[in-house]
């Protein structure tokens, strides 16, 4: 098990040390270390290269830390040789530096400039104009069924020689553009819910080429049976299905309601509920309710909950306990036939007859005793005069088969447990594996969609409902999806809760939906993932990292930007008049300019980014020290600082410098721009955050679940409270629209949605079942914004904003009793940080 990181360590903080020596500020020097295997490579590359006598700005040395893990195939010089290409600008980018490692395991010193030139981009500027037009020559070559395909074009475009070394942003741009002018608005578009996947017509686009397909029309998914195509025992079993369809796909998704969904749960949801829209048909959620013991209120209400959040409307909610009735029924319809037996064995008897696992089976002592004592025995179960574990029903299966799932499995058990729905009307629980297949005939599903761990049990759903001759569905299944470095299990998260490791279901560490949710996750940020990683029958076990960078790519264009301060230094404007005060107007984001404006203070006081200030200077360093000036982003002038001040420790508390407005002479050009905030108390600027939480991974290993001692895996350093950051009053406004656009769209949505999914007075709805309302989809992480330069962040639950309770003619800002809390939602892309 590999030690506990801790930055204190001398060996550690000598890493760190050397790390910042190449241009790494102090928090990303210490998360340069936090990998041994890669922060080992990285001392060794400065090492060999000298680095630390040469620094760097904070983006190079940020591109070898990266290149630090691709480098273990190479030599010294293939290393010095990459170094020496960042330092010197001819690699910029995280994929140049890439194609550099792959170049140079294949083509070692010494180096051909001009081959490596090429092969790595090196030296490709490409103007808007010139990706536009690329990107067009692309696009029109090639057929897509409207929005539906932005991933994929986007994806092409890149790929291509020609357009390879371009801007991500720029591209994804351009390809938007021709789709906005091909398809039309991307707001008009279909929705992703039902018709985003929709076969094209026949238009002059679509006719020249195949029409883009989606991952309902391939692979696992393409290959499904149609409607009908599934065996029956008896003819009359199809007619009867066909006749109650029409031939329509019917789905379901069918949690059981013990506790909270979580990120594998996503891939199900989507593919329940997406083939089934695909198909212009129908998905039930349907709790499977068969175990009072383990089943609460809260897990029911979450689980409707996170299925509409993901973007989802059940056709209608149903229950496994909804057809109790039916399934006694059938049990002793299947004892009657002689194809069920009620066992007294131990479960330890049981677990011994079955070889423990190995070898063949035998029977068990009571297997083989009449129908009659069988169907005395059960009803005397169902009068409650067995005590749990004194009397089971089994079905009577095949000892001989190979299957352990046709080793005659428990149908009933005896449960003293009342139940949330039928209370103690019934001491008898059916089990999954009777359950499950049965309920599948009665609710005529068509396609009964599962991962894999249930391959073998579809051997034992077909021959319970053959050997009752009720119409049989057809089970197929798909991997299921995973993350690598998260823990899933109920029963250990349960613990995390219980041990105090996390603060609950939904801490923001964990990858439980409630706790995505909480986070920040757009919800259709993790559709798009799922969707992007297909579906076929072999697991997904996917990288964190990959995750995060499809949050990442959903954000960069949905979320507004905002000025941010993570930990505040006071700046003043030695030329400034105490009472100045401009206005400035700024984009909430420079490329889309739907997301509107925000208008910000400028006076005499700001507030800059300690980490954008050093006493000493070098030549190498862009940013702020003594005699030099910076630019504001946004902001309409330079500063450059004169004089600072410092407190009892030697830290330094504030800067006096002076605004290059032109009146002292030519204004200096500056080389880097930072972010600022105003003081402004009277217009509520700044907006002063009282925690912002910063989260890493919970777990140091890939695999915690796979450790016996899992619990020494947690990262004692997962979570980071930053108090006192600061954030541009344009804050309020946005928290405010944000909250009103999503409690209307929740309003519509909820409108929409089926009156059986909606209505408490529903027939046959339980007046303690949960229901849709619009109060579900909204919540503070709504909220979201990308706080340049630093970070994506979201609102999160426990703050309160007493303006966005406001009428809506009254001016946001700050009220009484306000506690703002954010949560980082993801770091930026590829170290979008600031330059040195």
């Amino acid at each position: 098990m590999p030690p506990k990181f801790d930055p204190s360590d001398p060996a550690i903080a000598d890493l760190i040390n050397s790390f910042q020596s190449i241009g790494l500020s102090s928090s990303k020097a210490t998360d340069a270390a936090r990998n041994s295997k890669n922060a080992a490579a990285l001392k060794e590359i400065i090492a060999q290269t000298k680095l630390s006598e040469r620094p760097l700005e904070e983006k190079q040395a940020s591109l070898v830390v990266s290149f630090a893990p691709l480098s273990a195939n190479l030599g010294p010089d293939e290393r010095l040789y990459v170094v020496d290409a960042i330092a010197d600008g001819r690699l910029k980018s995280m994929d140049q530096v890439t194609a550099a490692a792959k170049y140079l395991e294949k083509n070692p010193a010494p180096v051909n400039g001009e081959e490596f030139n090429a092969e790595c981009g090196v030296g490709v500027n490409l103007t808007s104009e010139e990706v536009q037009s690329r990107v067009e020559a692309y696009l029109s070559e090639r057929a897509y069924g409207g929005w539906a395909g932005l991933m994929s074009a986007i994806g092409g475009a890149k790929a291509q020689p020609e357009i390879r070394w371009a801007p991500p942003l720029e591209v994804k741009a351009a390809v938007e553009r021709h789709f906005a002018e091909r398809f039309g608005p991307k707001e008009t578009a279909p929705k992703a819910k039902a018709k985003a996947e929709a076969k094209p017509t026949a238009t002059a686009e679509t006719t020249s080429a195949p029409p883009e397909r989606t991952v309902f029309e391939e692979g696992f998914l393409g290959k499904l049976h149609k409607v009908g195509d599934n065996p029956q025992i008896h003819p009359h079993l199809r007619e009867a299905h066909l006749a109650t369809t029409k031939g329509r796909v019917y789905t379901r998704f069918p949690p059981e309601p013990n506790g909270f969904l979580h990120i594998g749960h996503s891939k199900a949801i989507f593919v329940d509920f997406g083939y089934a829209a695909h198909n212009n048909g129908f998905c039930y959620l349907r709790y499977d309710d068969t175990n009072p013991e383990a089943e609460e209120a809260r897990y029911f209400e979450s689980i409707l909950e996170t299925v509409r959040w993901l973007g989802y409307e059940p056709f209608r909610i149903t229950y496994s306990s909804d057809y109790f009735q039916q399934l006694f029924d059938l049990a002793v319809e299947l004892t009657r036939r002689d194809k069920a037996y009620v066992c007294h064995c131990t479960g330890e008897e049981i677990a011994a007859a079955r070889g423990e696992g190995h070898g063949q089976p035998k029977a068990c002592i009571h297997r083989n005793r009449p129908v009659e004592e069988s169907l005395a025995e059960f009803q005397k179960m169902k009068e409650g005069k067995y005590r749990p574990g004194e009397a089971i029903l089994r079905m009577k299966q095949d000892l001989e088969d190979g299957n352990p799932q046709m080793w005659d499995l428990v149908a009933y058990r005896v449960l003293d447990a009342a139940h949330h729905r039928t209370g103690k009307q019934w001491c008898i629980y059916p089990t999954y594996d009777f359950t499950h297949c049965l309920v599948d005939s009665f609710e005529n599903i068509t396609h009964s969609l599962c991962t894999t761990e249930f391959i073998t049990a579809r051997q034992s759903y077909e021959w319970l409902c053959d050997a009752v001759e009720v119409y049989k569905p057809r089970q197929s299944e798909f991997g299921r999806l995973s993350l690598q470095g998260t823990i899933t299990s109920k029963r250990k998260i349960l613990k995390l809760v219980r041990d105090k490791h996390v603060l609950d279901w939904d801490d923001p560490r964990l990858y439980t939906l409630i706790a995505l949710r909480r986070r920040g996750v757009p919800p259709k940020a993790i559709i798009n993932f799922v969707s992007t990683l297909g579906v076929s029958t072999s697991p997904s076990n996917i990288q964190t990292t990959r995750f995060e960078q499809t949050i990442r790519q959903y954000l960069e264009n949905t979320v507004p930007r905002l000025l941010m301060v993570l930990k505040p230094l006071k700046v003043t404007l030695e030329n400034v008049a105490e009472d100045y005060l401009h206005w400035i107007t700024k984009p909430l984001h420079p490329k889309v300019p739907e997301l509107g404006t925000s208008t910000i203070p400028f006076t005499r006081t700001l507030y800059i980014d300690a980490d954008d200030f050093r006493l000493e200077d070098s030549k190498d360093y862009f940013r702020l020290a003594p005699g030099k000036t910076v630019g504001l982003f946004q902001g309409p002038h330079p500063i450059t600082c004169v004089s600072h001040k410092t407190d009892e420790s030697g830290a330094v508390v504030e800067l006096v410098c002076r605004l290059e407005d032109g009146s002292n002479g030519p204004v200096p050009k500056p080389k880097a721009f930072i972010q600022w905030v105003a003081e402004c108390p009277e217009r509520g600027s700044p907006v002063v955050v009282d925690e912002t939480r910063i989260f890493h991974p919970l777990f140091k290993s890939d695999n915690p679940a796979a450790l016996d001692d899992w619990i020494s895996d947690i990262n004692p350093n997962s979570l980071e409270v930053v108090k006192g950051a600061m954030i541009e009053v344009g804050f309020y406004s946005l928290a405010k629209s944000a909250l009103a656009a999503a409690r209307q769209e929740a309003e519509k949505r909820t409108a929409s949605a089926p009156k059986e999914v909606t209505s408490e007075t529903a027939e046959g709805h339980p007046h303690d079942a949960p229901v849709a309302t619009a109060s579900q989809l909204v919540g503070n992480e709504v909220v979201r914004f990308q706080g340049l330069r630093v970070g994506y962040f979201a609102l999160d639950k426990d703050a309160k904003l007493g303006c966005t309770s406001d009428a809506d003619d009254k001016e946001p800002g700050k009220r009484d009793g306000d506690f703002v809390v954010l949560n980082r939602i993801v770091s930026l892309k590829e170290d979008q940080g600031k330059s040195a």
